[in-house]
Parts: C-alpha cells; sequence; structure tokens
C-alpha cells in the first residue's frame, strides 16, 4: 500500500540523510560501538546539518518544523542502514518538547541554541534504582534552601540514555512529598548542569543492543541546582510527564516500525543470494510463507504508526492510542525480526550482520518508555476495566 504521510521535502530530506548515513556513519560504525557511543563532535556535525533542532523554534537556530515527520524520516534511514546515532533520538524526540512547552523565555535562550547546534547534549533522568516504570515512587529529592535562591539536589538515577555526554539533564526529583490521595503529588523537573559540584556519572551499563547509546547510572550529592533552572511549576512534574510521553512512545513506536521494514528487506537480500541444497533460500515454500507473513506485519505496523503520526501532528494523539501503537509495535517488531533472523541461519547471530543488531537494538523497545505490561493497564484503563 503506497504512504501518504511524506512529500517532496520529506524525501528530499531523506536522501540527504542517507548519503550522510553512507558517507560518514558506516564506515565508522564499529568504532561507535566498540567505545560505547559517538564521538562528541558527531552531535555537532548533526546540529550543522539541522538534524537536532528540526522541531525547535527558528528564533533559537532550530527548524520551526511542527510536525514530527523528519524525525521518522532519520528514524527510517538509521534502521535501513542497520546503524545508529547514539542518543540523538532521546535529545530530539523526548527532551525538545519539554523545552519548548515547559520552558520559560530566559531559559529557551540559554538552552535551545546550544541544543539545535549540538554544543548542548541533553539526557532526561526518570528511572531509579528502585523504580522503573512506577515513577510516581521517586526518591530523588531536592530541597529548596532557605533563601529560595536554588534546590539542594540528592540521589541517584540508572538506565540514563545519553548520561555519560549530556551537559544538561532533567532530573525527575521530589521537591515536595506526595499525599495519601495523590502519589504522583510533589514531583518536580530541574534542568541540571552536569558540571556543578556533586554531580557524578557512575557506571557505564553494558548493553546487548543499542552499543552506540552511552547509557549510565547517575548520581546527585548536594547538587545546588538554580531556582531558574527548575522547569515550569514546582509540584507539576508528573503531568508534565504524562503529557510528554505519548510522543515518546510513539518515537518508540515508529522506530520499530523502521527496524521491521529494514529487517524485512534485510532478509528478502539475504534468501536471494544464499544457496541451500543447490539453491536459493528463497526458492523454499516456508521461506515465501515466512516472509509473506513478515511482510503483512510490517504493513500492519506501518499503517498504525503512519496513523499515530498524523493524530500526533493534529495535536489529538491521546495517551491510551500512544499506548496502543507502542504495544502492538514493539512486539509485532520483535517477532518478525525474530523470523527474519532465523532465515539468516548462523549468520543471522553473526554482529556483522545487520540483522543481528536490529535483533538485539529492538527488544528493549518492549521495556523501556514504559514496558509492554504498563502499556496493556493504560489500554485497560481507558476500555473502563
Amino acid at each position: 500500500m503506497q504512504r501518504t504521510v511524506f512529500n517532496e521535502d520529506h524525501e528530499a530530506f531523506r536522501q540527504s540523510i542517507r548519503d550522510f548515513i553512507a558517507k560518514e556513519v558506516s564506515p565508522v560504525h564499529h568504532e561507535w560501538e566498540a567505545e560505547g557511543h559517538p564521538p562528541r563532535e558527531f552531535y555537532r556535525r548533526l546540529g550543522e546539518l539541522g538534524v537536532l533542532g528540526v522541531q525547535a523554534p527558528e528564533e533559537f537556530g532550530g527548524g520551526g518544523e511542527a510536525s514530527i515527520k523528519f524525525n521518522v524520516v532519520v528514524a527510517e534511514e538509521i534502521a535501513a542502514a542497520g546503524a545508529s546515532f547514539g542518543s540523538y533520538s532521546v535529545h530530539s524526540n523526548l527532551i525538545l518538547p519539554y523545552l519548548v512547552e515547559h520552558a520559560t523565555a530566559e531559559q529557551k535562550g540559554r538552552w535551545l541554541p546550544g541544543f539545535a547546534s549540538g554544543e548542548l547534549m541533553f539526557a532526561i533522568a526518570m528511572t531509579e534504582p528502585g523504580t522503573g516504570s512506577d515513577l510516581a515512587n521517586i526518591a530523588t529529592s531536592a530541597k529548596l534552601s532557605a533563601d529560595g535562591t536554588h534546590y539542594v539536589l540528592n540521589g541517584a538515577k540508572t538506565f540514563i540514555t545519553g548520561g555519560v555526554l549530556a551537559d544538561r539533564v532533567l532530573v525527575v526529583c521530589r521537591t515536595a512529598p506526595s499525599t495519601p490521595e495523590d502519589r504522583r503529588a510533589g514531583l518536580s523537573i530541574l534542568v541540571v548542569d552536569t558540571s556543578s559540584e556533586g554531580y557524578a556519572v557512575g557506571r557505564k551499563i553494558d548493553k546487548i543492543g543499542l552499543r552506540t547509546s552511552d547509557t549510565a547510572e547517575l548520581s546527585f550529592t548536594d547538587v545546588k541546582v538554580p531556582v531558574t533552572d527548575r522547569l515550569g511549576e514546582e509540584g507539576a512534574g508528573f503531568s508534565y510527564l504524562t503529557h510528554n510521553l505519548a510522543q515518546e512512545r510513539l518515537t518508540i513506536a515508529f522506530g520499530a516500525a523502521a527496524t521491521s521494514s529494514a529487517a524485512l528487506a534485510h532478509a528478502i537480500g539475504y534468501v536471494k543470494e544464499r544457496k541451500v541444497f543447490g539453491k536459493p533460500v528463497a526458492a523454499f515454500q516456508n521461506t515465501k510463507f515466512v516472509l509473506a507473513e513478515c511482510a503483512t506485519d510490517v504493513l500492519a505496523i506501518q499503517l498504525m504508526v503512519d496513523r499515530a503520526i498524523e493524530l500526533h501532528d493534529a495535536g489529538e494523539l491521546t495517551v491510551p492510542d500512544a499506548a496502543r501503537a507502542k504495544l502492538f509495535c514493539t512486539e509485532t517488531a520483535g517477532r518478525v525480526i525474530d523470523k527474519c533472523l532465523q532465515l539468516h541461519g548462523g549468520y543471522g547471530y553473526v554482529t556483522e550482520y545487520p540483522i543481528a543488531r536490529l535483533y538485539a537494538d529492538t527488544r528493549v523497545t518492549r521495556i523501556y518508555g514504559g514496558t509492554s505490561e504498563v502499556m496493556k493497564t493504560i489500554i485497560a484503563k481507558d476500555l473502563g476495566l
């Protein structure tokens, strides 16, 4: 079925991203995997290309684009090449909406130009060692100083994407106790300068996938954070998270669509070339049937994602519908990529083949941004259950 979500501008942008990956990413990608992240200069290069701040306001050096479709194009081209842009997606797809919607004019002037240029890389710290999807259980605390000029931040975070190289981190913390009536009350977001005294990057987490995306543990020991670096209203953090998690989950969904489509393309190419018992693997009925199933699943994922993208651009993507998109797309992509890897035989388990990287990278999509089980809970609640 012909897609209708992209226009000529998107396709021209797609070609520029494709050329960029072929010239500047693919030849050195293995070095990034060994290091655990791209070089810091890579993000400045993305800034020069206008990739980081596509949706940032023009007055702050961004592209001023309201639609998320250019970001979708980037995700599709990254997946097709079997590559990664490190923590790009968290920076541009997850964090930018927080800054655009909740930062003051003064804060935007300080942060957004560097955000768009790659001079300032951002991360967001929600998860704690004892707190995963249950954000209301966050224990990291920030107490207002006696003179009201700054907060004193203490606590720890884990699984923070981009945490190694980040210049600023949006830290979700408790600025007031929760109440029996509302466990989610009292949460705020502080935009912490990573050069602050008492801020520390702990263990760099070694993952089975997303090898070029630096993931770290963070700790805060009496870190002073100016009140002027609080994002939005004190105590309103959970409502901000709830609102922006819809875009985060859409981002994960269209990423899953991109990886499943790439896996299908790799599998088709492989079975046409690979010969077994004197004929191509593609000649066997089982291969044809498996790929026919995968192609149908990929189309179903794409149709759901494209509809969700259009709803998002119209400001109509609800939290339950974002949960539906994430649940369906990530679970289905996992099955598709597993089948495509199986068709590669032993070579599917070798990391030099893109299918192996896609397999490892995709598994976490059913965990981060809210587990599949949390998505089912959200959907069930929407059903009145």
